[in-house]
C-alpha cells in the first residue's frame, strides 16, 4: 500500500498559521524593496538549462533538477536560484543603459539540501542592482539587507563580510594553479587548517603565511588593521580592505563583522560578499555580494550586486505565530447581517460563516468572538 500523503525528503508543506506568516512577511519585504525603487519581476520556474547555468552560475549545476523538454527536445532545468534569471532580464529583456533595480520572490528547487536541517524548496526573496560598479551600490544593497532583516523581526542577527577580490589578488600574486585555486577557496571557507596547510605547501613562505592567516582574521573593524599590517601590500588586497572598511560603517556597524575567509561563489562573486546568521545557527538566512559580468552570456556584461533571503529559514528562526482570531457569523439572508459582515471584513476583520449542523465549535474555526442580534442590531460578543 502506497502512502499517497507522504512528501519527498526535505520537501514540506507550510501549514497555518505559518503560511499566513510567510505571506505577510513576503508582502512586507516586497513593500520595503519597492520603497527603495526595486521593481518586481516574476521569472518562470523552468528554463532551458544553458540559461540557468551560464557563466558564473555554473556553480549551481549540482543543485539543479534537469529534464528533457517534450516540445523542443532540449534540456531544461528547474531554477535553483533566481539571481541568474534577474541578470537575464536586465541584460536581454529590459536592456536599460543606466542603473536597474529588480526584486523577486518565489520558490526555488534544489536537487539536494544544504545541510541536514535544510529544505530542497527554499523560498527566495531578493534584490539585485545592475549597472553600477562603485562601492555606493554595494552600500545600498547592504543597507537594504540590514533593513530587510530588521523588518523580519529576527533576533540576534549578525552579518559577516568577506571579499573575494582579496582572495583573487593573493592567489594571482602567489601563482596558485587553476587546479589548486578552487579547493583552496573551499578550504578557506571551511576554515580547514590541515587542508590549507597541504594545499599551500608548495608556495613561497610569505604567500603561504598569508593564506594560513586568513581564517584567523575575523571580528570587528580592528581586524582590518591587523590585515593591513600582516598581509602582502598588493593593490587588490588594499582595495578589498578599503571596501570592507567602508561597508562596516553601514548602519553604524551594528551587527556587522568581517571574516576574511568567509567566501562563497567561486567563479561567481567578484567583490564584497556577505552572509547573515541568526543566533547560534550555522546556516545563513541570507547571502549576497557583488557578481559582475554575469549578464555577458546574454549579450551585456553588466556590473551587479545583490542579496537573497530564504524565507523558510527565516520562519524557522521566528517565534511560533499566533493564529489570527476571527468572528463567527450565522448564515442568513438578513440584509443588516450581510451589511455588518461586509463592514467588518472591510475593516480587516476575519469573519467566518457558521453552516447549519456543522461539526465543531467556533474555536475550531479559529474564532474567539461571534455576531449576535441584540436589541435589533448585530453585535460582537466573546465566545
Amino acid at each position: 500500500m502506497t502512502h499517497a500523503w507522504l512528501l519527498p525528503e526535505y520537501i514540506e508543506d507550510i501549514l497555518p498559521p505559518y503560511a499566513r506568516q510567510a505571506e505577510m512577511l513576503r508582502r512586507r519585504l516586497l513593500d520595503l524593496l519597492d520603497g527603495y525603487g526595486y521593481e518586481l519581476v516574476c521569472p518562470p520556474m523552468i528554463e532551458y538549462l544553458e540559461s540557468l547555468l551560464t557563466g558564473a552560475a555554473g556553480d549551481l549545476d549540482l543543485k539543479t533538477f534537469k529534464m528533457v523538454d517534450g516540445l523542443s527536445g532540449r534540456m531544461m532545468g528547474l531554477r535553483a536560484d533566481i539571481t541568474p534569471q534577474a541578470a537575464r532580464i536586465d541584460a536581454h529583456l529590459l536592456n536599460r543603459q543606466g542603473v536597474t533595480r529588480l526584486c523577486y520572490a518565489g520558490p526555488v528547487l534544489h536537487a539536494r539540501p544544504e545541510g541536514l536541517a535544510g529544505s530542497r524548496e527554499p523560498y527566495q526573496l531578493g534584490a539585485e542592482l545592475f549597472g553600477h560598479a562603485g562601492l555606493e551600490a554595494d552600500r545600498e544593497i547592504l543597507q537594504l539587507l540590514v533593513a530587510a532583516l530588521a523588518a523580519t523581526g529576527l533576533p540576534e542577527v549578525r552579518i559577516s563580510l568577506g571579499h573575494v577580490g582579496l582572495f583573487r589578488a593573493l592567489s594571482a600574486a602567489a601563482g596558485v594553479s587553476a587546479e589548486v585555486e578552487r579547493p583552496l577557496f573551499r578550504a578557506l571557507r571551511a576554515k580547514d587548517a590541515p587542508t590549507l596547510a597541504q594545499l599551500t605547501e608548495g608556495l613561497a613562505g610569505h604567500w603561504r603565511a598569508a593564506f594560513l592567516r586568513l581564517p584567523e582574521l575575523y571580528g570587528d573593524v580592528s581586524v582590518l588593521a591587523a590585515a593591513r599590517a600582516e598581509l602582502p601590500d598588493l593593490p587588490g588586497v588594499v582595495r578589498a580592505l578599503d571596501d570592507l572598511e567602508a561597508l562596516l560603517a553601514v548602519d553604524g556597524g551594528r551587527g556587522l563583522a568581517v571574516d576574511l575567509s568567509d567566501l562563497r561563489g567561486f567563479g561567481y562573486h567578484t567583490g564584497a560578499v556577505f552572509a547573515a546568521y541568526v543566533g547560534g545557527q550555522a546556516q545563513s538566512v541570507a547571502l549576497g555580494g557583488r557578481y559582475d559580468n554575469t549578464g555577458a552570456v546574454f549579450g551585456r556584461s553588466r556590473p551587479a550586486t545583490g542579496f537573497s533571503l530564504d524565507l523558510r529559514r527565516i520562519l524557522n528562526s521566528l517565534p511560533e505565530p499566533a493564529a489570527r482570531p476571527g468572528i463567527l457569523a450565522p448564515l442568513g439572508g438578513d440584509a443588516a447581517l450581510a451589511g455588518r459582515v461586509a463592514e467588518l471584513r472591510a475593516a480587516g476583520e476575519r469573519v467566518v460563516t457558521e453552516f447549519p449542523g456543522q461539526a465543531g465549535t467556533g474555536a475550531d474555526l479559529g474564532c474567539d468572538r461571534k455576531l449576535v442580534r441584540e436589541a435589533g442590531a448585530w453585535t460582537i460578543i466573546p465566545l
